[in-house]
């Protein structure tokens, strides 16, 4: 990790803003940070207030190369991270670099870069173009996030993390295309039921290696807990997708959360 913050009001201020950047950013990360353990939050805050910053980043202005040299930035703050020595002040920047060990910061040079797909109008190529979209975003994001907190094998935690990256990429889909993005492959009713099959044929693959994931590492883990039941709709009812009407009420899904942070189930 890089060098630390020495102050530690200073300290509290970033992770509280962090904190708040997730809360407005990325309502569902937030819940799922509080549901963890308080010192779990000192990671993931972090982590997830990046996430936040680097998926807005394309979207914040129409010139395409103003939105590379914000993805630029990102990706010049983590190979400082990597380097391990001085690191750039930032309210997001300064607390990651302190819980980021440097191989996390280096591998997720990729979950920037990818990013540039948002950038421009062009759809995946293939299938296999998604899925490296998919894995190096959403699932390199929980592979950093939960071996930052503990012992946790990456090849389970990426077939998490692309349940988990499909299913909200199809919550995403109806404001995609308002946006003018292509974002499927297929977007058939048949091609949908496809990729959600296929989603959760990789989540029931990493349930079934638990043990890959350390007690440590999973708090970090409750942030897919409404993958399963979001894929489970766009299997039974395709057309929930291009209606935007997939998820939970925010009653149960909350009750739901409470329940995979008691059992420490995911």
């Amino acid at each position: 990790m890089a060098d630390a913050v020495t102050d530690p009001r200073a300290a509290g201020a970033d992770l509280n803003a962090c904190a708040d950047l997730v809360r407005r950013g990325d309502p569902d990360r937030f819940l799922a940070a509080m549901a963890a353990p308080v010192a779990a939050r000192r990671v993931l805050f972090p982590l997830y207030a990046m996430n936040v910053e680097v998926s807005r980043a394309p979207w914040v202005t129409q010139e395409a190369i103003i939105a590379e040299m914000r993805l630029q930035w990102w990706r010049d703050a983590l190979e400082e991270i990597a380097a391990g020595g001085a690191v750039r002040r930032h309210e997001v920047v300064t607390p990651l670099a302190d819980v980021l060990p440097a191989p996390q910061a280096a591998a997720l040079d990729d979950y920037v870069a990818v990013r540039q797909w948002d950038i421009y109008r062009d759809p995946f190529e293939d299938e296999a173009e998604f899925d490296r979209y998919i894995d190096r975003s959403a699932a390199s994001l929980l592979w950093a996030a939960a071996s930052a907190l503990g012992a946790a094998e990456e090849p389970v935690l990426r077939d998490l993390g692309y349940a988990m990256g499909v299913a909200n990429w199809l919550r995403a889909v109806p404001d995609l295309e308002a946006r003018g993005r292509i974002p499927l492959i297929d977007g058939s009713h048949a091609g949908l039921k496809a990729l959600a099959e296929k989603a959760l044929d990789r989540l029931s693959d990493a349930r079934a290696r638990r043990g890959g994931a350390s007690r440590a590492a999973r708090p970090a883990l409750l942030a897919g807990w409404q993958a399963g039941t979001i894929l489970r709709q766009v299997q039974a009812e395709p057309a929930r997708v291009g209606a935007g009407s997939l998820g939970q009420s925010e009653a149960r899904k909350r009750l739901s959360l409470m329940a995979r942070a008691a059992s420490g189930r995911w």
